[in-house]
């Protein structure tokens, strides 16, 4: 059990100097978008550390930035191993995120049916909700 709370606490330190990493550390122009770190996973022996990014930007944009953290991939290693104190310094693997991206799309499908339906002019009552007149689940036909 301890072990598990010092692999989360070690995910966490390296998640907070991997962003000061590309946020100010990174001297590599293709990183210049926006780039931030949405999780790391680290292994359970601290050897082998997963940094997922999530990019903003067009698909060349997200190309180019991974392209240049797969280059920046060493300086970043040997900066934590500097920064962060541990036996071995893990190998580090970015992966890009793009559960970001598929909430959006998420989002903007529901916002297309909301608008749909009103379009349509049904009545909006929230799934869980009772008729007021029956005190039962609304009948939908």
């Amino acid at each position: 059990m301890s072990n598990n709370r010092r692999v989360s606490r070690v995910a966490s330190i390296i998640k907070r100097e991997v962003s000061q990493l590309l946020m100010s550390g990174v001297k590599d122009d293709r990183i210049g978008g926006m780039v931030s770190v949405t999780d790391v996973e680290v292994a359970g022996d601290l050897q082998h550390v997963k940094v997922f990014v999530s990019i903003y930007g067009d698909e060349a944009a997200r190309q180019s930035a991974m392209e240049g953290l797969q280059s920046a991939t060493g300086f970043v290693r040997r900066e934590l191993g500097q920064r962060v104190r541990l036996r071995r310094t893990p190998t580090v693997l970015f992966v890009e995120d793009k559960g970001i991206e598929r909430g959006s799309g998420v989002l903007s499908l529901i916002n297309q049916l909301a608008i749909a339906r009103e379009a349509k002019g049904e009545a909006e009552q929230p799934f869980g909700e009772l008729d007021d007149e029956t005190g039962s689940a609304p009948d939908s036909d």
